[in-house]
């Protein structure tokens, strides 16, 4: 098991050194000074998406989703409360899927919102449709 860990920041998606014991207390990027945790799910375009679930030592959820999707809309709020509730352990994220259409069909989208969660690049479980906080929190923890 590694003592530290790599977490990619979400605002310059540099990969940062985190010893596992520190990683709840309050770790800050060394290169642009942004905490590494906020408590709520990082928007990715292809790139930090790439980066993020390629170099994250941390398991990424990802929330593919689009602003015209009442589904999505809806459930928005219950994933930052899982957020708030599954980090610094996991990294949670949101891709527009009108905006990176070449990600959502590689990764075979067909229906928004989909929640899929990666640990170390590669999909361990994916789930379709608007779920409540207490319920995705399950379904991750069940899959990891």
């Amino acid at each position: 098991m590694k003592d530290k860990l790599h977490i990619v920041c979400p605002q310059c998606t540099t990969s940062n050194r985190v010893p596992r014991e520190r990683l709840g207390d309050g770790a800050q990027c060394g290169q642009c000074g942004n905490p590494l945790f906020s408590g709520k799910p990082v928007e990715l375009d292809a790139a930090a998406f790439d980066r993020h679930v390629a170099s994250n030592d941390i398991p990424v959820l990802v929330d593919f989703w689009a602003p015209w999707c009442g589904p999505c809309r809806a459930m928005a709020p219950q994933f930052e409360r899982a957020a708030g509730e599954l980090e610094p352990r996991m990294r949670l994220a949101k891709v527009n899927s009108d905006a990176e259409q070449a990600l959502s069909a590689r990764y075979g989208i067909r229906s928004i919102p989909t929640m899929i969660l990666f640990r170390d690049g590669r999909e361990l479980a994916r789930q379709s449709g608007a779920v409540d906080a207490p319920t995705l929190v399950r379904w991750v923890r069940e899959k990891l």
